[in-house]
């Protein structure tokens, strides 16, 4: 595997000499500072990728970046309206100048509203490291006392809404605004940082659209997407629904099996793959994470490796230790070095990966970071865990 550490620019507190002493050899990064829909200019790639050559230049480890992660899909493609086609076209063109400065893997997503969600970005586990997790019942909270909406009983049992109004009230003031800064912005890469009107306006857009129609426009995007990415010998990895439920209401469609096979059948192409996001996957007690890599694997252009922890009432989750989760990590990597194998016929190929997340620990708790799940000691942890696994494997 290409062994990566997501990096969030110049800005990150996590700079590139704290990922070259990790052992990671590439960077996972992007413009996050170019509003969601515009177009990604040429000279704006090169001056990011000159900005790590000349950090490079202090050390003999020389990072390179090697997949973008991520070119937000605005809602407006995502609801195939408005101003959409013009934003498609600025998608497309920022694949061409991507590919021109010789990257040519795209993580992307395909969630409405907000990318992945967690309801408490520093739960604190038995060991005192701090861990993001997400509790469903504060889900039922978020929309019933904080959105207000009039019509959380068709999503939800009377019994969870009983427990959801216990909760709520013996939940502190902090941890309400808490609550709310993990849904609505607190999370990095975040398309948008919403306020309770502005995320309520969103809701009524999605208010309309079923599961088929979002599969309707996914294909659509996919079709105008894919050739120019074909043509650039760019490989798109389509990263699952985090986690792989519905949530607010408003269908998710990239949450398992079904959905992969409707999308990777929907445009068939090199060009057209996923991202093999372990923890995404197995947050959802019905998926079966081997049984989707074993299925998709031909298709796999990016892994993130994280695991999870399932709580009792089966909907609820924490972020565990890499080595430590529901999700056999050894077994997982067994089956990405073989995939690996499988694929270097004519020269090693090895596919990208990174550590997906990370428990807030140590030294870090002290430090104010502005990206929760992405300090670098948890990361640097489970980057070792994991290298340690395929040294023993191989």
């Amino acid at each position: 595997m290409e062994l990566s550490f997501r990096w969030y620019g110049p800005k990150d507190p996590v700079s590139l000499s704290d990922i070259r002493q990790s052992n990671a050899n590439f960077v996972v990064t992007s413009l996050h500072e170019i509003p969601s829909g515009e177009k990604w200019l040429d000279f704006e790639i090169k001056k990011r990728i000159n900005f790590i050559n000349k950090q490079n230049l202090k050390d003999n480890v020389h990072l390179k970046w090697n997949v973008v992660e991520s070119i937000p899909v605005h809602n407006n493609i995502k609801l195939r309206d408005k101003n959409y086609k013009k934003l498609i076209n600025n998608y497309k063109d920022t694949i061409s100048n991507i590919a021109k400065n010789k990257i040519k893997t795209i993580c992307y997503n395909f969630m409405p509203i907000v990318d992945w969600t967690r309801t408490q970005l520093d739960y604190k586990l038995p060991t005192d490291a701090l861990a993001l997790r997400f509790n469903f019942l504060q889900i039922i909270i978020f929309e019933r006392f904080i959105l207000n909406l009039k019509d959380i009983e068709k999503r939800y049992s009377l019994n969870q809404i009983k427990m959801a109004e216990k909760l709520y009230k013996i939940m502190t003031t902090k941890e309400i605004q808490n609550l709310k800064v993990a849904i609505m912005g607190g999370l990095p890469a975040a398309e948008k940082k919403y306020s309770i009107g502005s995320f309520k306006k969103m809701l009524q857009a999605y208010k309309n659209i079923q599961d088929k129609d979002l599969k309707e426009n996914l294909k659509y995007f996919l079709k105008e997407i894919i050739p120019v990415a074909e043509d650039h010998n760019v490989k798109m990895a389509l990263h699952p629904d985090d986690p792989p439920i519905r949530l607010f209401g408003v269908p998710r469609i990239v949450s398992n099996s079904n959905d992969y096979k409707y999308i990777l059948d929907s445009y068939k192409s090199p060009s057209n793959g996923m991202t093999f996001c372990a923890g995404s996957l197995a947050s959802n007690k019905k998926n079966d994470v081997y049984n989707i890599f074993n299925k998709f694997k031909k298709k796999i252009n990016f892994i993130h490796l994280r695991n999870i922890k399932i709580e009792k009432d089966q909907k609820s989750f924490y972020e565990s230790n890499h080595l430590m989760g529901d999700i056999d990590f050894v077994k997982i990597i067994k089956m990405i070095i073989k995939e690996e194998k499988r694929r270097s016929i004519d020269k090693k190929i090895e596919i990208p990966m990174r550590p997906d997340h990370g428990h807030c620990l140590l030294d870090d708790q002290n430090k104010k970071f502005i990206n929760p799940g992405y300090t670098a000691i948890g990361r640097m942890m489970g980057l070792s865990e994991i290298r340690g696994v395929i040294k023993s494997i191989n």
